[in-house]
């Protein structure tokens, strides 16, 4: 059974950085997609951010040039480092281990409990 705990959300001012993090656990870390999924109050949950397992990314048009997804593979763990925050980027943001290996698809793979984003000045 995976499990998967993110850390480093909190309250941040306009323009300033956050950098989440995602344990997981569990054997066969590197043949999986990783990926980023966040959940405004009264929106639908949206990707962020994904890399697959040779490491290249994707990223919605909203956060291009602002976030960065990365992975360590013999920790285990999956980052997103996010700079220039803005208001509209306060969210959960989730993390998704997927079951796929060349995107972090939302429909098949395990899913952390969230940290709070949230952007205010």
């Amino acid at each position: 059974q995976v499990q998967l705990v993110e850390s480093g959300g909190g309250l941040v001012q306009p323009g300033e950085s956050l950098r989440l993090s995602c344990a997981a656990s569990g054997s066969f870390f590197s043949i999986y997609a990783m990926g980023w999924y966040r959940q405004a109050p009264g929106k639908q949950r949206e990707p962020v951010a994904s890399i697959n397992t040779s490491g290249s990314t994707k990223y919605a048009d909203s956060v291009k040039g602002r976030f960065t997804i990365s992975r360590d593979n013999a920790e285990k763990m999956v980052y997103l480092q996010m700079n220039s925050l803005k208001p509209e980027d306060t969210a959960v943001y989730y993390c998704l281990q997927s079951y796929y290996s060349d995107y972090a698809r939302p429909d098949s793979g395990s899913w952390g409990q969230g940290t709070q984003v949230t952007v205010s000045s």
